[in-house]
């Protein structure tokens, strides 16, 4: 099985997912290797252009349309499925490979980009021939397709826990999961519960309004008990970073990414689009970036155009000032903006797929949210908005959300083990708040 290298996949995640099915991937850009190969894995992130361009610049788009017409089992993911397609709205006038009839089309405006699926345009038609499995986001559209032994999904199946292992290990071996994992009957877009890894020289720290650090654990055995609690996601955010210290930030993201399934997001020290690709490269899924953001707001759309708007987060820490928020740089020691709601605006506008949002106020003190950043700033943007700062109880979680935060992340009340992220989810889920169990 080969997994083909674009240049436009994180492909930590995918090789991981594999090997733990007792798999042995080749990840590999040489034409010839992907010719010779049994299975054929197509990955991907960002934009369909760029990744077209990155396929017929090594000659691999020939060499996969062959593959596929002689019934070899492909299985694209994400970007690699749209790339797949005819084409794509996204570029027009650009051709996809034209495995899968049809061309995919940007979801409607009017509703908030889904972050379950890393992705704004999608198939809204079935091709004939194909099994579709559709979802619904403001419209219809597919989620997965299937014929013969291509496989084809619109989100990331090796971050999709029970069910996308489920998934791969079909697709690998031709045969139904050793065991099925149990639907919770909810459909759409669920709520997120995220805690967050503040880490300092390959440790985990906690403090109050970034200050009086605590030793609070080793990364990869904290991400992998929160995973086990049931995490959506993993936040690492390292509150020391510099050019000095890359190598441990990316050692301490490759061990992190070995231990858990589930999607990752590294912020800390990101100030260019190589230092985001060594990260990705590590295995992180997106990157978070802030202070150099505010300084030179450029580098989100060099970011977005190198790996997609889905894998941007723009982390945003903010101080209230009477009836308005400041923005806060350098581990909140500088004020860099007068208005977060105007720059979450403009960050939207420049590249930014996700914000997390952090009250400087609240953070660290268990004292509640403050839901009137969140209103302020979800109402603001259609890209998916994550609330930091202040969580103590169950009802601030549920409080959060209400308030219109589509994922809430916490720290100290996992750390200090007063809560756990089941715990929770199970008095989300009482609330009739629709959460992944």
């Amino acid at each position: 099985m080969v997994i083909v290298d674009s240049g436009v996949a994180n492909l930590a995640s995918i090789a991981g997912a594999f090997r733990r099915l007792g798999a042995t991937p080749v990840v590999s850009a040489d034409p010839a290797i992907v010719r010779d190969a049994a299975r054929i894995v197509l990955p991907g992130v960002g934009a369909f252009g760029a990744g077209m361009m990155a396929l017929r610049s090594r000659g691999l788009d020939t060499v996969i349309r062959e593959r596929a017409s002689q019934g070899t089992p492909i299985l694209g993911i994400c970007l690699g499925m749209q790339l797949l397609c005819d084409a794509s709205e996204e570029t027009p006038g650009v051709a996809g490979l034209g495995v899968i009839a049809g061309t995919c089309r940007r979801l409607p405006a009017d509703v908030r980009i889904p972050q379950a699926f890393a992705n704004s345009y999608a198939l809204r038609e079935g091709p004939a021939g194909w099994t579709t499995a559709w979802t619904t986001h403001g419209a219809p559209f597919i989620a997965a397709l299937e014929r013969g032994t291509a496989i084809a999904c619109q989100f990331h199946p090796e971050l999709s826990g029970a069910y996308g292992a489920a998934l791969l290990e079909r697709w690998l071996t031709g045969r139904p999961p050793r065991s099925a994992p149990a639907s919770n009957g909810s459909s759409g877009l669920l709520r997120r519960i995220i805690p967050c890894l503040d880490v300092q020289d390959g440790r985990v720290v906690k403090g109050i309004q970034f200050q009086h650090l605590r030793d609070a654990g080793d990364p990869a055995e904290q991400a992998a008990r929160y995973e086990a609690q049931g995490a959506d996601e993993i936040v690492i955010l390292d509150v020391a970073a510099s050019a000095e210290r890359r190598d441990t930030q990316v050692e301490t993201v490759r061990r992190v990414r070995e231990a858990i399934r589930i999607p990752l997001t590294v912020g800390g020290g990101i100030r260019s689009v190589d230092d985001a690709r060594q990260l990705l490269a590590a295995g992180a899924d997106k990157v978070s970036v802030n202070t150099a953001a505010v300084r030179r707001p450029e580098l989100l759309t060099e970011l977005a155009q190198a790996f997609g708007c889905q894998c941007v987060v723009l982390a945003i820490d903010a101080r209230r000032v009477a009836e308005r928020w400041e923005v806060l740089v350098v581990g909140g020691r500088e004020v860099a903006r007068p208005d977060a709601v105007a720059w979450v605006r403009e960050g939207e506008r420049v590249g930014a797929g996700e914000i997390l949002l952090t009250s400087w106020d609240r953070d660290g003190t268990r004292a509640g949210p403050d839901l009137e950043l969140l209103r302020a700033v979800s109402g603001a943007v259609r890209v998916p908005v994550i609330a930091s700062g202040g969580v103590g109880t169950r009802a601030h979680v549920a409080a959060a959300f209400a308030a219109g935060a589509d994922a809430v992340l916490a720290a100290s009340v996992f750390h200090d083990g007063d809560d756990t992220v089941d715990g929770i989810k199970a008095d989300l889920a009482v609330r009739g708040i629709r959460v992944r169990r």
